[in-house]
């Protein structure tokens, strides 16, 4: 776990962003020393305020009041802006790693190929969302508060070891004198309440770390209801979905509860461990105060050193349900980050390379399975420019495989694949994707609005040229346009693209099913007039199609090939 957390933690405070970072983590510790020298001070007041009262000193009761103001404002206004830097700290950290998980996973396809080797993360979006705040929060939190127990622990360590004095004990018939004899029985009254909490609480880390597996289960699935709406609706799925939605609530609330008896075992050494250590610092310091060696002030002295030392000793046991919560996140995304650099080390076996010559050269394509089912054996092919190939076959065959392979997100090839230098690729899959936002924003994808310059004039042109002439006054509007459009109208979206795009090689994945034939036609027919030079690869099973193609290339599912 330490060397996890070691692993999550150097990053940032190595990173191009080291110096400002260290420089206001130190910045918050010194505020945090800054308040542990406050209470010392306070401290010292208690004796010189209690003895004051013991006395009946009126003269010296507003001077005191006045000093105990002043103190408590710096304490105060020095608590408020450590926090204020603590929480901007945690601010620009989480925003490192959220940018780095994101570089990472969004990266090489990353959050594609790891459905693919089998490394999936549950719930990869609340790790990066969720888990990361949790862990830089987490840590400062512990990390700045066990520095300031710390300093705690020395500044009134001294205070308490001089006010405890020395104490007689008769053992055997001989003298033992313990000096500091307080001090000594603090550390290990919190020694023991320490290793007594662990025992007590160890089973909250994997309770805490299920619980947000859980939640976050619970939550995807009503995601998916949303995102699939239309067709439950069809389906009248809704009682199925209350059934799953129910069994995964169902496993959120049994965690919880087991959650809850565990934190209830917790409070209750907690709360009584804290108790108890209220009166025995009165029990400890009272044969001395009851003896004439201290007056009241150095009794309350005595008995607020104490529980400074107190709590910096027993640090551990308050946090101790902090530090399983950040042991489970820690678990999370440690197994995230092993996923990742699992993913990225995957290669598949096809080399890829540009040439000269204008034409795409297939030699030896081997394209399987994880199960090492061959799909496609040793295909060689060449397409020159503006040359047109269909690829048939039975569903399952490997014909989507094979495009997957091409565009170089499938890992199970080996082979050889080269393209002409500084080839435009394109890949249309058969539902598009249309992020949401404005209908610009869906119909220049994947180019974003300020790398793109069209004009409005050329992209209105566009939806005319595929059929979509309502759509040109909506340019602007924002809404979820794959909720709007019917999949036939995405599908024209998409050749819309392909006309902004202007590739020289374009693969089409069943991407007119959703049209009927003289629509599929005109398709095909527009990027014949627009790209007379275009080399185009479809996968399809409409008999209409093979006009549209100079030559058919069938696969059998069995890694064999007939070129028809």
């Amino acid at each position: 776990m330490l060397k996890d957390f070691w692993r999550l933690f150097k990053g940032y405070w190595s990173s191009e962003e080291k110096w400002k970072a260290r420089g206001l983590l130190g910045v918050v510790i010194a505020m945090n020393f800054a308040m542990v020298y406050l209470l010392v001070q306070l401290n010292t007041w208690y004796n010189t305020f209690y003895n004051a009262l013991q006395n009946y000193e009126a003269e010296s009761f507003w001077p005191l009041i006045g000093e105990f103001s002043g103190l408590a404002f710096t304490y105060i206004l020095i608590a408020v802006y450590a926090i204020y830097l603590r929480q901007l700290l945690q601010i620009k950290w989480r925003t490192w790693m959220t940018r780095r998980y994101l570089d990472d996973w969004m990266g090489r396809q990353v959050y594609y190929r790891m459905q693919l080797t089998g490394g999936a993360a549950d719930n990869p979006d609340q790790r990066i969302s969720e888990d990361i705040g949790q862990f830089v929060n987490i840590t400062l939190q512990l990390l700045i508060g066990f520095l300031k127990q710390l300093t705690t622990l020395g500044a009134f360590g001294v205070v308490l070891w001089e006010l405890s004095g020395e104490y007689t004990l008769e053992l055997g018939g001989m003298n033992f004198v313990i000096y500091g004899y307080m001090f000594w029985f603090s550390f290990i009254y919190s020694g023991v309440g320490t290793w007594f909490a662990h025992k007590v609480g160890r089973r909250l880390i994997g309770l805490n770390f299920d619980q947000q597996k859980y939640e976050a289960d619970f939550r995807f699935n009503m995601m998916r209801v949303r995102e699939n709406s239309e067709s439950i609706a069809f389906y009248r799925g809704e009682p199925s979905e209350m059934e799953g939605f129910l069994e995964k609530f169902k496993r959120v609330i049994q965690n919880y509860r087991e959650l809850m008896t565990k934190t209830k075992h917790l409070n209750f050494y907690v709360n009584g461990y804290a108790q108890l250590a209220v009166i025995v610092p009165l029990i400890l310091a009272a044969p001395r105060y009851f003896g004439g060696a201290i007056q009241l002030g150095g009794l309350m002295q005595t008995i607020s050193a104490f529980g400074r030392v107190q709590d910096a000793l027993s640090y551990f046991v308050e946090a101790y349900d902090t530090i399983a919560q950040l042991a489970s996140v820690i678990s999370r995304l440690s197994g995230f980050t092993k996923h990742i650099d699992e993913t990225i080390e995957v290669k598949d076996g096809v080399e890829r390379t540009e040439s000269g010559d204008q034409a795409l050269a297939i030699e030896g394509l081997t394209v399987g399975l994880p199960n090492k089912k061959i799909l496609i054996d040793r295909l060689d092919l060449r397409l020159t420019a503006g040359e047109k190939l269909l690829v048939t076959g039975a569903s399952g065959s490997g014909k989507s495989t094979l495009l997957r392979t091409l565009a170089g997100i499938w890992l199970y090839a080996k082979g050889a694949i080269k393209t002409p230098r500084g080839a435009k690729i394109l890949f249309l899959p058969q539902r598009p994707y249309l992020p949401l936002g404005t209908l610009k924003r869906a119909l220049i994808y994947p180019q974003s609005e300020s790398e793109a310059a069209y004009s409005t004039e050329r992209l209105q042109e566009v939806l005319r040229a595929v059929g979509l002439p309502e759509l040109t006054s909506k340019l602007d509007d924002a809404d979820d346009w794959s909720r709007i459009l019917s999949l036939g109208e995405q599908q024209r979206l998409a050749f819309a693209r392909v006309l902004l795009t202007e590739p020289t090689i374009l693969f089409l994945d069943e991407a007119t099913s959703a049209l009927d034939e003289p629509r599929e036609r005109e398709m095909y027919e527009l990027l014949q007039k627009k790209f007379p030079a275009l080399t185009l690869i479809s996968v399809g099973h409409r008999s209409t199609l093979v006009e549209q193609h100079d030559r058919v290339l069938n696969i059998d599912g069995g890694g064999h090939l007939s070129d028809a």
